[in-house]
């Protein structure tokens, strides 16, 4: 077989990174279970026209076809064509349509899983990558309370990982769209789009692409400007909002759902974690209608919002019943991707094993495999090694994977040794306990470089 070409936006992780990710995907499972949120996982395609309705990503969309069509087969339509999902919210509105009869409403469910987009990979954007969302859905009507939830289980996520400190931008959706009817916009879809590339194109563009494509005057361009430009971290964001004197029931009402969010949150602040309403905020898909969530990371800024989602009051519906729903969605590899190719965190080290068994000789193998299994039986990870080779070189075996600990067959007692350290000492396999920090690998942030 001739070398292989890497396929680029398709990561794969050496064993030390995929540890890393593996306790970063742990810790979200266990916090979401410990706010309730239920497990579920959907399919990996969706039908093609679920997909497309909502908002432009149509461009991004992979499309499912078979190599070899039957002799004659046509074309199929774009209702019977299948497309790999390229986040978990749409599949999650299908999967509530289908089974709405054996669930209990409000539903909070978690789902760790990969999707994928064909767009230009780069740093913090892959073509398949893996997303943990949470969402809270109710049967006709949500209360707003749980748009504040989203924000406070995220940062208890936060809080429990080594990362760089991270800034939850919010805005609110009824607040802006308010703001741009007061001011007499006709096409509000068409400005939030707009707004929504201010981080990409800068303000100047925005007011340009404002007048020219989403048919507003000089004057209402600059206040959606003066509107973008307010920030802040508490009531007064309400009060720079009423200064710009526009009027409008829907500005109203998120001006009090965001002042909500912030108050909620606020008062169970985590370390490395800042909730700020910023109202250049708008999430360019069409579905949100409440709180919008963007979050950024310290010093990797420039590869986008690591954490989003939002309130959508009409994603779900079978005719009878609508199935509102407020979620949020982290981007485990767009998090991961530029930290450990930074070494901005590590594990510590790259196997699961805490102890190798050393062998003597090959005649003792058998004893050495009942050694680990009675490690394993209370769940120490261990294993034989490979060879009956010099102690020495069993030795550096373990060292080269980071195993802390080489346990030595004795004809008395066994004994067991810290190979950092060199401390050996007597120890029986059935009582035997290494330290708490080294039963299992670590991980642990460093600087980016």
């Amino acid at each position: 077989m001739s070398r292989p070409r890497p396929v680029s936006g398709f990561p794969e992780w050496l064993p030390a990174e995929r540890i890393v990710e593996q306790h970063v995907t742990d810790t979200l499972r266990r916090v979401f279970e410990l706010h309730g949120f239920a497990s579920v996982e959907t399919r990996a395609v969706e039908p093609l026209d679920q997909l497309l309705r909502t908002g432009e990503i149509d461009k991004e969309v992979y499309v499912l076809r078979r190599l070899q069509a039957e002799e004659g087969e046509p074309e199929p339509d774009r209702a019977k064509q299948l497309g790999l999902h390229f986040d978990l919210t749409v599949p999650f509105a299908r999967y509530v349509l289908e089974n709405a009869g054996k669930l209990d409403f409000p539903f909070r469910r978690y789902q760790i899983q990969k999707a994928w987009r064909g767009e230009r990979p780069q740093e913090g954007r892959y073509r398949e990558f893996t997303q943990a969302d949470i969402d809270v859905i109710g049967a006709d009507t949500l209360a707003f309370h749980y748009e504040a939830e989203m924000a406070i289980v995220m940062a208890e996520v936060f809080a429990s990982l080594p990362l760089p400190p991270l800034r939850m931008q919010i805005n609110n959706r009824r607040l802006i769209e308010g703001f741009y009817r007061g001011l007499g916009a006709e096409d509000i879809p068409a400005v939030l789009r707009t707004v929504d590339k201010m981080d990409k194109i800068g303000p100047d563009r925005v007011r340009d692409a404002l007048v020219a494509d989403a048919g507003l005057t000089a004057a209402q361009a600059a206040a959606c400007l003066e509107l973008a430009e307010i920030s802040g971290t508490d009531a007064k964001v309400a009060d720079q909002v009423r200064s710009l004197g526009v009027a409008d029931a829907g500005l109203d009402q998120g001006l009090e759902e965001l002042v909500a969010v912030l108050d909620a949150v606020q008062g169970v602040a985590r370390e490395g974690f800042e909730l700020v309403a910023d109202l250049r905020i708008a999430r360019g898909l069409d579905y949100y209608t409440g709180t919008v969530y963007e979050t950024r990371m310290q010093g990797f800024e420039h590869i986008g919002s690591v954490c989003s989602g939002g309130r959508y009051d009409a994603l779900a519906t079978d005719g009878r019943t609508t199935y509102p729903g407020v979620g949020i969605s982290l981007g485990v590899t767009r998090i991961l991707g530029p930290l450990l190719s930074r070494g901005g965190i590590t594990a510590s080290r790259a196997t699961p094993t805490c102890v190798l068994v050393a062998l003597p000789d090959e005649d003792s193998r058998d004893a050495a495999v009942d050694v680990a299994s009675a490690l394993r039986s209370r769940g120490i990870a261990a294993e034989v090694a490979p060879e009956a080779s010099k102690f020495g070189k069993q030795i550096k075996f373990a060292e080269r994977r980071g195993i802390p600990f080489v346990w030595f067959l004795q004809a008395a007692d066994h004994e067991v040794r810290d190979i950092r350290s060199g401390t050996q000492l007597a120890a029986d396999p059935g009582s035997w306990a290494p330290p708490t920090e080294d039963l299992r690998p670590t991980i642990s942030a460093a600087p980016p470089e």
